[in-house]
């Protein structure tokens, strides 16, 4: 009988836990990309995109270095944050394309847009494909030496 009861039980965990990936499978991007441009023309943040996926360990590690590491409180000092699930290269690739971010070099991989939607930087090499690699001083560093300066 437990046997019985623990197939189910594991079937639900492994579920559930891929449930709790940072990127939502069912956002529509483009509109809270709008949105988030429209929060950084209050604001005077830039709008940092992050596509990657669920299944992507690198993906993971960049959105726990940003949420909990040292990058934590910069980023959020300095980026509306909009993260884009990319799937297995089947969803919003067009949106990916539109500011030139080439997914085939990687994910996790970045834009970062100034609140009038302009691009100022873009990940184009895949230089956080390897954010386990990379660790959370080596995010941090990256994410400082990308960061547009105003007023500096």
């Amino acid at each position: 009988m437990n046997r019985i009861l623990a197939i189910p039980l594991l079937i639900f965990a492994l579920a559930s836990h891929a449930a709790d990936g940072p990127y939502n499978e069912a956002a529509d991007a483009r509109n809270e990309i709008r949105q988030a441009l429209a929060d950084a023309a209050q604001s005077g943040k830039s709008v940092i995109v992050v596509f990657g996926a669920n299944w992507c360990g690198d993906c993971k590690v960049l959105d726990l270095a940003m949420k909990q590491g040292s990058s934590a409180a910069f980023v959020a000092r300095e980026f509306r944050v909009v993260k884009v699930d990319v799937g297995r290269f089947d969803r919003n690739v067009a949106v990916a394309e539109s500011y030139g971010v080439p997914l085939k070099n990687g994910i996790p991989a970045v834009v970062i847009l100034s609140p009038a939607n302009k691009v100022l930087y873009v990940t184009r090499a895949g230089e956080l494909a390897d954010a386990r690699g990379m660790g959370e001083s080596g995010i941090y560093d990256f994410l400082r030496k990308v960061t547009p300066r105003t007023g500096t």
